[in-house]
């Protein structure tokens, strides 16, 4: 009993780090930023790869989005495959979103890419051999992503308007058809497949959405592995850490599937923000020192999701240099600076 007293209060913490079996940041704009003339840096201020950074700072998975046919080529297939190998050799394991767009996919757009049918019927037949094409040209490449997410952000549906959630039965088969172009690949192992919408924090936007497409028929249980969330602090005050662990615990205990916060950020510096943040951050710096405690915080409301649920954690482009705002209304979002050198707080993801 003594050893048993003894013993476990050593081990509490190492339990407590290992609880997230993925812990990342998407890093997709990288190849792009070097081809600029951008570079990134150790925080002791030494030029080094992104991905040997994000390695040694305890980052173990990068996303990346891939976009169809992109006028300028960033994040196309061939953008991808170049960023993931680089990932792999520096021992980081690749989570690629697919966007089913030729530019971004968001809760506000989702346009089809140039050339795709306009009929539900051709459209899926296309989902499923576009999603199965990307899966085999990664493993010709000898890359095997560890998730795989059908869409980015899809609360509103995808591949407007046909897939709109206003026609439930098309976005359901089109979700079916994208889990089998995946499940049909020749990628071994087999990739974890999630689906993913934003606004994580709010339960009954992610009930309403899964039993809508769920209760379509045509998307199976088992087509997905991994439900995704969107949780951001700086477009709603309702965006509560409160609202946030209630969410994720009737996720995992109503649809019964891991969870994963897919992207999140936390700003140091936000003068002017256009929404209230939630109440309960508000004990949480707007600094570097913020962002550590931040993403701590999150974590810690991920790996308590009962039955070990919760299993990963994003930050959304920490390393997108020139554009500090990450969409937001807030000044610097990076959790690097100006010149590229790495901020503290990217040390994180060693402790969660």
């Amino acid at each position: 009993m003594l050893f048993h007293n003894i013993i476990l209060p050593l081990l509490a913490p190492l339990v407590a780090k290992a609880a997230l079996t993925y812990k990342g940041v998407d890093w997709s704009s990288t190849a792009m930023l070097e081809k600029s003339g951008k570079s990134f840096k150790t925080i002791a201020g030494a030029t080094a790869s992104f991905e040997s950074i994000l390695k040694s700072s305890g980052v173990n998975t990068v996303r990346q989005r891939i976009w169809v046919n992109p006028s300028d080529g960033n994040y196309n297939l061939a953008y991808n495959i170049a960023l993931a190998k680089r990932a792999k050799a520096a021992g980081l394991s690749v989570y690629l979103d697919l966007h089913y767009s030729d530019t971004w996919a968001d809760p506000a757009h989702q346009t089809p890419p140039r050339g795709w049918p306009s009929n539900i019927d051709d459209l899926a037949w296309q989902v499923y051999n576009y999603t199965l094409g990307i899966s085999n040209d990664f493993q010709a490449a000898g890359i095997q992503p560890t998730i795989i997410s059908i869409g980015n952000e899809i609360t509103a549906g995808m591949l407007w308007p046909l897939g709109k959630t206003a026609t439930p039965a098309n976005l359901a088969r089109l979700l079916h058809s994208a889990s089998a172009g995946v499940k049909s690949s020749s990628l071994s192992p087999q990739p974890k497949i999630m689906i993913h919408t934003d606004n994580g924090w709010n339960w009954s936007t992610q009930s309403w959405f899964y039993k809508l497409i769920l209760a379509q028929g045509s998307l199976l249980n088992t087509d997905f592995d991994i439900i995704g969330l969107s949780y951001y602090p700086f477009y709603n005050a309702a965006a509560t850490l409160s609202s946030l662990r209630a969410s994720l615990n009737n996720v995992a205990s109503t649809f019964s599937k891991q969870i994963v916060i897919a992207e999140t950020d936390w700003p140091v510096s936000c003068p002017s923000p256009r929404y209230g943040f939630p109440s309960d951050t508000s004990g949480i710096a707007k600094s570097v020192a913020g962002q550590t405690s931040w993403m701590k915080t999150v974590a810690a409301a991920v790996a308590a999701v009962p039955n070990s649920m919760g299993v990963g954690l994003f930050y959304w482009e920490p390393g997108f240099l020139g554009n500090g705002g990450l969409g937001s209304s807030c000044a610097d979002n990076l959790m690097v600076e100006s010149n590229g050198a790495a901020r503290s707080s990217l040390a994180v993801f060693g402790s969660i």
